[in-house]
């Protein structure tokens, strides 16, 4: 496959044997950042193909925070069994075209990259042996589109370099001074690089820094 559609209508494809009728490719944005320039194929309810703006996909839908808390492949089911459902706007749209169930399938092999294949349908029920060759496909066509620069590893307000060295020993327990010894550094640059990256995760003190970066893959244990 030379081109990202064609990766695209494989994994479309794919989904729709399954018995998808909507889906959604797309990165996952960090905290206050849009999700639009992330969004790579969008087939969700009436309107097929067109984007955000018609069909109710903002950052904040609370089915891309599932995604990250998902360790792998999963369904989430109709409600009332989803409490979910009654804030997500994707799963009321996908409701409105009579699909009641989403597959969701998180992509995390790329760090600090993370990605999330939906696919929505009536009913939709796939065993593991389904849901784990789904989530080989979806990895390895995510590879394909890194490869061909379709999709970045970066992401608008990831940390940089320095500043997830300095979460990450702040991960490990390590004080301010511990770290500027380590990176040869000043306290009050320590400080600096954890306020940037508080910021940009939108956290509210240094431990909640830590879990955010953890969470959006801008640092692991």
């Amino acid at each position: 496959m030379r081109t990202s559609e064609q990766v695209l209508d494989l994994l479309e494809s794919r989904l729709r044997s399954l018995g998808a009728t909507a889906l959604l490719v797309s990165g996952i944005p960090l905290p206050g950042r849009p999700i639009e320039p992330l969004l790579l194929r969008v087939r969700w309810g009436d309107q097929r193909g067109e984007r955000q703006g018609d069909i109710g996909v903002t950052a904040a839908d609370p089915i891309f925070a599932h995604a990250l808390r998902m360790a792998a492949p999963g369904v989430i089911g109709p409600p009332p069994a989803e409490d979910i459902a009654v804030q997500s706007g994707l799963q009321g749209a996908a409701l409105a075209q009579g699909a009641d169930t989403i597959v969701c399938v998180p992509v995390r092999a790329f760090v600090p990259f993370q990605g999330v294949v939906l696919a929505a349908g009536q009913g939709l029920s796939l065993d593991r042996l389904s849901l784990l060759a789904l989530d080989y496909l979806c990895e390895e066509s995510f590879r394909r589109l890194l490869a061909l620069r379709a999709v970045s590893s970066d992401r608008p307000g990831d940390l940089s370099g320095r500043e997830r060295r300095v979460v990450a020993l702040s991960a490990e327990g390590k004080t301010a001074s511990d770290i500027a010894k380590i990176l040869a550094i000043s306290q009050r640059t320590v400080h600096a690089h954890l306020q940037n990256a508080s910021d940009k995760l939108r956290a509210h003190n240094k431990t909640q820094t830590v879990v955010e970066a953890l969470r959006y893959g801008q640092i692991t244990l």
